[in-house]
Formats: structure tokens, C-alpha cells, sequence
């Protein structure tokens, strides 16, 4: 996912892609219909050559959509047509929306960003850090870290917390067998692989605990806070952690490309919805095109879609400004990170046509 201030633009999910670009100009007329259809010619190859197996596009502006299509299948087999109401996994583009769940929480007075989270979770308190490793014998050698790590430590990846999870649950998210206290209070007892806050490394579990500090300040399950919060709002109505049968009827397929060839995979990227106990707040959101682009004209339009107000313009500015310093972060050089969303530092490599402050 990619999105930027002046506009957002996201691609997913294997060889069935979604695609949104959103302008914050608030003329229709400023997008060149030519190039539209030259985007829509673009998508056809992809899928003629075989390089995916559907796509659907979406291009807008912060006042709604003005371009929508789908080329392709969802189901290559089937010769079932990609509908431009696909559903999608949208996989790691869940970890900002529950890093705003969190700031709608501060924002109610309710929690700090900078609380130690020990405070709402106490399983934590007495977390260790690995001090040193022998790999020859097999010994770990832990001490007391400098500071407890905090909200604003998870939700920027740099709390040292590890990223997976141990032997034993290595595959909860394809299982699904533990709730969401159950599985952050494992992590709770891991020892963190550095000081929090001196360096950065990409932690699943950390924005899962995050999903559990939201269940226990707000006093509802994670999944229902952000439904009644955020998607029901927006009027997000294919948006959930657990799509109904009906629902899944419109997810598209997974595929791998290689060589000019489709292989089906399967259709969940993750484990199996129907009888889940996690919901996975680093990666399990189910959405569609037209749904991202509502929440993503909230982000142009200052933290409201209309007379909806979601979150404050201060608070959607604090989320999005980096928040690492000159920690080397993310997967390129010159990337930073906000709360939940990565943020360019300085525009190069793969960020080079963007500018400084976009955010995704």
C-alpha cells in the first residue's frame, strides 16, 4: 500500500491486485481521461501476459471516485470475471487502521501514545532483554531493559519486541486457535531483542498487542471497536475480519505467476475465517476498492468524509509525521516511521517519486 498526501495509491494481494490512486484535488477535470484509459490498457496487459490474474483500479480525488474498473478474472479456472466489488485480503494495510483505533482512544483521553504497556497490560511488566547470545551452547544471557517499551514503541516498530511468534503457536496465524489475549500474552514473555526505541525492525506482534490494548481500554472485542468506530461510519459494509459466506463468494483468488503461466494457490492468504479466534490486527482486514477509497478520503479530507468525523486533524497528523528520528527504517533507504504508517524521509530508490512527508 502506498498512500500520499497528494494522493493514495495501493496494490495487493498476489496475482489479483486492487489499485487506488487518490488526488486531493477537488476537480474532476484536472484527471486526464486519456491516461485513464491508457491505466485501463496498462491493467489488460498485466492480465494478457499472464503477470496476474485480475485487477481492479480505482482514481479519485478527496470528493469521491471518478474512474473505476476491473479487467481480468477472480477465478482463472472458473472464468469468473473480477467484479469492481472484489473482495480482497488486504493483508499489512490493516496495521494503520489499527494504529488509528489506538489514536481515537488518546484522543478520548483514554490512554497515552507514551504509556508504558504494562500499564493497560500487566503481563508485561517484567519484560527482559536478551543481552547476549552463545549460538555453540546454545545459552541466552537476559537483563532488565533501560525502559518499559511503550504504545508509541509498537506502533512504530521499535520496541524489540520479536516480529513472529515462538515454536509451538509459529503458525497462529494460519491456525487461528488462540484469541487475541491469549497470543499477546505469549509475546509478553519473550524477551525483546534490543533496547526500545534504538533500533527498528518489523513486528506483527507488536500491532497485534496493540489490537489487545484497544479490546481492554475500550471494553469491546478489537474487531467490534473498529466496526462501530470506523467502518460502520464510512459506511464500510464489505470491510470485517469475517466475511460471511456470502461475502467470500466475491474474494478473489490467489496466484502465482511464473513464466507466462497462472498457478492457483487457493483463496486465503491467511487461515481460515469460519471458526477463527484471532483477527490478526497486523494483517486480517477482508475490504474492497470502494471501501478503502472512503477511508482513504478521510485522510485527504483532515480526519472526516463529509459530516462524518472519524478522527481529529491533529490526530491524523500525529500518525502520519515520522516518529523514528534518523533510525534506519522500513525496507528502503529514506523511508521513517508514523503510527502504523510508513513515512518518506528523503524520496529515493523505489520512494523517489515521491516526496518528502508521503505517507502508506
Amino acid at each position: 500500500m502506498l498512500l500520499i498526501r497528494r494522493s493514495v495509491c495501493l496494490t495487493l494481494s498476489a496475482t489479483t491486485l486492487c489499485g487506488l490512486l487518490f488526488a486531493s484535488s477537488t476537480r474532476a477535470a484536472e484527471f486526464d481521461a486519456a491516461k485513464l484509459q491508457k491505466l485501463e490498457a496498462a491493467m489488460q496487459k498485466y492480465v494478457d501476459t499472464r503477470v496476474v490474474a485480475g485487477v481492479v483500479a480505482a482514481v479519485g480525488s478527496k470528493n469521491g471516485i471518478v474512474f473505476q474498473t476491473a479487467v481480468g478474472d477472480m477465478n482463472v479456472e472458473e472464468k469468473k470475471a473480477m467484479p469492481p466489488d472484489a473482495l480482497f485480503r488486504i493483508a499489512s494495510m490493516t496495521k494503520p487502521i489499527t494504529a488509528m483505533g489506538l489514536m481515537l482512544l488518546a484522543e478520548e483521553g483514554k490512554l497515552s501514545i507514551d504509556d508504558p504497556v504494562e500499564k493497560h497490560l500487566p503481563v508485561f511488566k517484567g519484560q527482559m532483554l536478551i543481552a547476549s547470545r552463545d549460538e555453540q551452547a546454545k545459552t541466552t544471557t537476559l537483563k532488565k531493559p533501560s525502559r518499559p517499551i511503550t504504545l508509541r514503541d509498537l506502533a512504530t516498530h521499535t520496541s524489540g519486541l520479536p516480529g513472529g511468534f515462538p515454536e509451538g503457536i509459529s503458525d497462529l496465524y494460519f491456525k487461528r486457535n488462540l484469541s487475541l489475549a491469549e497470543a499477546v500474552c505469549v509475546s509478553s514473555q519473550r524477551p525483546l531483542d534490543f533496547e526500545p526505541g534504538s533500533k527498528w525492525a518489523y513486528c506483527n506482534a507488536g500491532i497485534d498487542t496493540l489490537g489487545r490494548v484497544i479490546e481492554v481500554v475500550s471494553g469491546q472485542s478489537y474487531e467490534s471497536f473498529l466496526a462501530q468506530r470506523i467502518f460502520e461510519p464510512l459506511g464500510m459494509k464489505d470491510t470485517s475480519f469475517y466475511p460471511t459466506d456470502e461475502e467470500l463468494q466475491r474474494l478473489a483468488g490467489l496466484y502465482g505467476s511464473k513464466d507466462g503461466k497462472l498457478e492457483f494457490i487457493g483463496y486465503q492468504l491467511l487461515g481460515p475465517t469460519k471458526g477463527a479466534r484471532h483477527p490478526i490486527p497486523a494483517g486480517g482486514l477482508y475490504s474492497t476498492a470502494g471501501d478503502l477509497a472512503k477511508l482513504y478520503r478521510v485522510l485527504l479530507n483532515r480526519g472526516s468524509l463529509g459530516a462524518t468525523k472519524i478522527i481529529s486533524e491533529q490526530g491524523l497528523a500525529e500518525m502520519t509525521k515520522v516518529q523514528t528520528g534518523d533510525l534506519k527504517t522500513g525496507f528502503t533507504d529514506g523511508m521513517g516511521f508514523g503510527l502504523g504508517f510508513a513515512v518518506t524521509r528523503k524520496p529515493e530508490g523505489v520512494h523517489e517519486m515521491l516526496s518528502a512527508g508521503s505517507f502508506g
